[in-house]
Parts: structure tokens; C-alpha cells; sequence
């Protein structure tokens, strides 16, 4: 009769006779994406075969600032930071019975020669945290001397094992009544940041996740500020 033999690293008996893996075991088993911005819960009980959790957040980017200038005048607008991010490994004995996860919202674009908002902060519980970028100013006045305006400063970073900052946003430059560039959105670590424009328009849009919109630039008219890049939260589950 044949015989088979099992590897006790990395099976056992349970109580009821089956035979089955040893959590912790098993590697890497499921990937959860949280995209949508808004608040969600992690159970644990869900995955009974957990035995470690590794988390990246990524903080939402922020919104640009509209432009509004005069007839034959310029307004240019800097870019806005990008989101900061940061990254954990759990252990599921160390995670409570729900933990809270929030994705942070892009911050909102400016309108007229309003400022552009903030992005929301992202969160695993408190294992991972990583900040919004903040939104780029509507500093500069209509006129048609040359002018430069100072970009936005990026996030600090979070909490987590491994966190970073979010990227500065650019800083933008007027050179006459007709000519002008404004500042390209800030990098973050899972996306882009919009690309900065000399003929004039709204902002424009970030890549991925995070990025910071772009300025808006007026040769005369409103043109409004571009959102930010939205935020997410990646979860890898372990057996």
C-alpha cells in the first residue's frame, strides 16, 4: 500500500482530521483596491486563513487655483503638491476586530481667482497614515510685467514603517501681457502631476493616483483650476 508523507512546515491536522496549511504559510493570496474616496471597514474575520496584512496609502493631491485676468493681461497659477504615502506590514495578532480605512478625495479645483483645496489624508487604521496635498494659491495679480509666482510645498510625510512626502507643486512664471507658463502639479508616489501650460485654459488633470492639478493660466477671461488626483489604499493579504 502507498504511504504519503506531509511536510510539517507547512501542514497540520486540524481537530477535525483535514489536513491544511499553516497560516503564515500560504504567501500572498488576495489584493484588496480602495479607489473610491470615503471611509470603509476591514474585518479580519472575513479572511479566516489571514495571517499578515501589508498596506500602502496614498494621500489624495491637491486641487490648482483659478486664473481670471484682465483684458490683454496674464495671470498665471502654480501647481499644486501632490499626496504623500506611506506603507506598513501587520501582523493580523496586531490588527484589531475592524480597522477604519479612509481614501482621501483630490482637493477641489479653484474658480475665478479662487485658491485650490486641499486633497484628503488616507489611512489604514492608525498602522499608516499619508497626507493631502495641499492646494496651490491665487497669489498673483492681473498685470503684464514679468512676475513669478512660488510653487506649492509638498506634504510631510505620515506614519507607517516606510513613508514619504508628497511632491512640491511648480512654481509658475509671467513674462508679459501675452506670454506666461504656469506651475505643473506635484508628484506623489503612485501617480503624476498635471503638465504645466503657456497657452491659456483651466488647469490641467493629474495621472493615477495623488498627483497635484496644474495651474490654470488667463490672457483675459476665467479659466477655473483642475482637481487633484484622488487618493487609495492597497491592501495585500497574507496565509
Amino acid at each position: 500500500m502507498a504511504s504519503v508523507c506531509v511536510c510539517s512546515d507547512y501542514f497540520q491536522v486540524n481537530d477535525d482530521g483535514e489536513l491544511c496549511l499553516k497560516p503564515g504559510t500560504m504567501g500572498l493570496r488576495q489584493v484588496l483596491f480602495y479607489k473610491d474616496p470615503g471611509t470603509f471597514q476591514f474585518e479580519k474575520a472575513d479572511y479566516p486563513w489571514l495571517a499578515r496584512v501589508q498596506v500602502q496609502v496614498q494621500g489624495g493631491g491637491g486641487g490648482s487655483a483659478g486664473a481670471d485676468a484682465a483684458s490683454n493681461e496674464c495671470i498665471v497659477r502654480p501647481g499644486a503638491a501632490g499626496g504623500g504615502w506611506s506603507q506598513a506590514l501587520i501582523e493580523v495578532a496586531a490588527l484589531g476586530t475592524v480597522e477604519t480605512i479612509v481614501v482621501g478625495a483630490g482637493g477641489t479645483g479653484g474658480s475665478g481667482n479662487g485658491g485650490g483645496g486641499t486633497g484628503g489624508m488616507s489611512s489604514f487604521g492608525g498602522f499608516a497614515t499619508a497626507s493631502g496635498g495641499e492646494g496651490s494659491t491665487a497669489a498673483q495679480s492681473s498685470g503684464t510685467l514679468p512676475d513669478a509666482v512660488q510653487g506649492t510645498t509638498g506634504p510631510l510625510a505620515g506614519t507607517g514603517a516606510y513613508a514619504s512626502g508628497g511632491g512640491a507643486g511648480g512654481g509658475g512664471i509671467r513674462l508679459s501681457g501675452t506670454n506666461g507658463l504656469s506651475g505643473a502639479g506635484g508628484e506623489s508616489r503612485l501617480g503624476h502631476g498635471g503638465v504645466p501650460r503657456s497657452t491659456e485654459g483651466v488647469g490641467t488633470t493629474p495621472r493615477g493616483y495623488g498627483g497635484g492639478a496644474a495651474g490654470a493660466l488667463s490672457y483675459g477671461g476665467g479659466f477655473d483650476g483642475q482637481t487633484g488626483g484622488s487618493g487609495i489604499v492597497v491592501i495585500e493579504l497574507y496565509g
